[in-house]
């Protein structure tokens, strides 16, 4: 079993616009996966251990995995990801592999694949909350994939980090960047709202917040359970990942991203819309961005982990 480490992985220098078809090839191909429910686990306030198993099919047969995150906010970073990836097939295991950077870009794709499913055709006034490396992936990938579109973001302004963001994607110009110090300010001039925020006591402002067309894309899914009653729409990654949601049942209309897709479900169908995306966050994107990885690594030059497992069959 082979060790491929964060550094690994960056190494590869692997383009923006291949991780955003690996995560739309597995958005389409959701249904022919096998995916459960993440077992998230809580030990104390504001901690954190989530494991998320999957199986999907791969250009190698089949391919599963295992992540496990970690938040712990004393910790630096505070969220921590590792993934172990298995060949589904015969059962042997491939690798460890840090999953912090694929964590990071799949979160992104998929945000930035909802934004342009569910945005109204033409949106150009972006509102970001939240500006660690959730919402910069988000950020990265709409830039690469859409070069041709002005766009205007309005951060959300907190301990500097908005000039910070802003700096780091100056190289586009098609990028203009603006600052606000209230979430209301923003989400009312926006046509599609990010927030990554990880924590937030209350819902982030009221509903005469929100204008006709908006998308609100809640990346970490807190903050905007009082649009869930009056919002026309709702879309998740997954039913299993938000069946238990409290207002679950008063969605005025639920549908999975992948039957948008996959044309099994109306997706936006008109400028006056209010759309939330859940996109919860599923395995199934980190483990084929993983087999991705795994196929482009030069194994011979990766370390070896050698558990020494039992050669057959043993008795207590």
């Amino acid at each position: 079993m082979k060790v491929i480490s964060y550094t690994d992985i960056i190494r590869l220098n692997i383009p923006v616009k291949d991780c955003y078809q690996w995560v739309e090839e597995m958005i389409r191909d959701k249904n022919s996966a096998h995916l459960q429910p993440k077992i998230s686990m809580k030990p104390k306030e504001d901690v954190f251990c989530n494991v998320m198993p999957g199986i999907i099919k791969s250009t190698d047969g089949l391919q599963g995995g295992v992540k496990v995150v970690t938040r712990y906010p004393s910790r630096a970073p505070g969220l921590d990801s590792k993934l172990l990836l298995f060949d589904a097939e015969s059962g042997r295991f491939l690798a460890l592999m840090d999953a912090n950077w694929i964590t990071a870009m799949r979160t992104g794709a998929v945000a930035a694949h909802s934004i342009r499913l569910f945005a109204k055709k033409d949106f150009c006034r972006i509102g970001m909350m939240g500006l660690g490396n959730t919402a910069r992936a988000v950020m990265l990938f709409l830039a690469e994939l859409m070069p041709e579109r002005e766009l205007e973001v309005c951060l959300l302004s907190y301990k500097g980090q908005e000039k910070l963001f802003a700096e780091r994607f100056a190289e586009y110009q098609n990028l203009k960047f603006r600052f606000a110090e209230k979430p209301e300010d923003i989400i009312r001039e926006s046509d599609v709202a990010v927030s990554a925020v990880t924590y937030l006591d209350d819902d982030i402002c009221s509903d005469g917040c929100f204008p006709e067309g908006i998308l609100v894309v809640p990346v970490h899914t807190r903050g905007f359970t009082n649009c869930d009653l009056f919002f026309d729409k709702v879309y998740a990654d997954d039913y299993g990942h938000v069946c238990h949601f409290k207002n679950f049942d008063r969605f005025r209309s639920f549908a999975e991203v992948s039957d948008v897709v996959n044309k099994k479900a109306p997706g936006r169908e008109n400028d006056r819309e209010r759309i939330l995306a859940y996109n919860i966050g599923i395995s199934l994107h980190d483990i084929n961005l993983a087999s991705h990885i795994y196929q482009m690594a030069d194994l011979e030059k990766l370390p070896d982990i050698d558990l020494q497992e039992p050669a057959e069959k043993f008795w207590i």
